[in-house]
């Protein structure tokens, strides 16, 4: 089966699209996604492929997870995905395991952005947090973003406590991405409660990264975005 999926996969290779993504992606030296390979999926390529293969053995994920190239870890990721979600609790356990594990290869935004939550925050929600914590102090530009894109799942379900908790921690980081996440995070709880989301902007609006605050505050009136941005 791991042969036919690597088969399938080369059948949608684009080298046009593959140099897009690569710019895209930031793949340049010095750059947050240095070194990282496309081959030119779309991610509704990926999306088909890694449901014909959902039945894929967490030993041939790990494969996938270790390649230099993009998509197979993304289609890793979009399996253990729909795993998760047909697994009782033991293979959960499992699941999650295994994706604390490979947080190393979880390294750019996308694979980030498309799992934390769907794994990491369905399995914690109603549970022990402490990981998020761990993660948010890492020097690890990734696991510093899983911690905070993993609330998203909290704040879906209208708890916002762990996310302010983590934004807050994260406040006095240095990264573009972190900024853009944390303010993300933040306009979501406003989607759903836009008092809490300002209860933090008011305490912390001064301090935060310029990108920060303007993510938290995309949805607001002009009047208010200014009122913000001009303090």
């Amino acid at each position: 089966m791991y042969k036919k999926l690597i088969e399938e996969i080369n059948l949608y290779k684009n080298f046009q699209k593959a140099k897009s993504l690569a710019r895209f992606f930031k793949t340049g030296k010095g750059e947050y996604g240095e070194g990282d390979i496309f081959l030119g999926l779309t991610v509704p390529q990926q999306r088909t492929i890694a449901k014909n293969y959902a039945n894929l053995s967490l030993p041939d994920l790990q494969k996938l997870l270790n390649s230099k190239f993009h998509e197979y870890r993304l289609i890793s990721l979009l399996i253990l995905i729909e795993k998760y979600k047909k697994a009782d609790n033991r293979e959960k356990v499992e699941i999650v395991g295994f994706y604390l594990k490979n947080t190393g290869r979880i390294n750019n935004w996308d694979l980030v952005d498309l799992s934390a939550h769907k794994i990491l925050g369905d399995y914690i929600r109603n549970r022990d947090k402490k990981i998020i914590y761990q993660l948010a102090k890492s020097e690890s530009l990734w696991e510093k973003r899983i911690s905070i894109l993993t609330t998203f799942n909290f704040i879906g379900n209208g708890e916002f406590g762990d996310s302010l908790k983590i934004a807050e921690i994260l406040l006095d980081d240095k990264h573009d991405l972190i900024h853009k996440a944390v303010g993300w995070m933040l306009r979501e709880i406003g989607k759903r409660d836009d008092r809490v989301a300002e209860k933090f902007l008011k305490k912390f609006h001064k301090k935060m990264p310029r990108t920060m605050l303007r993510y938290a505050i995309e949805r607001f009136s002009k009047p208010k975005r200014k009122f913000y941005l001009e303090k």
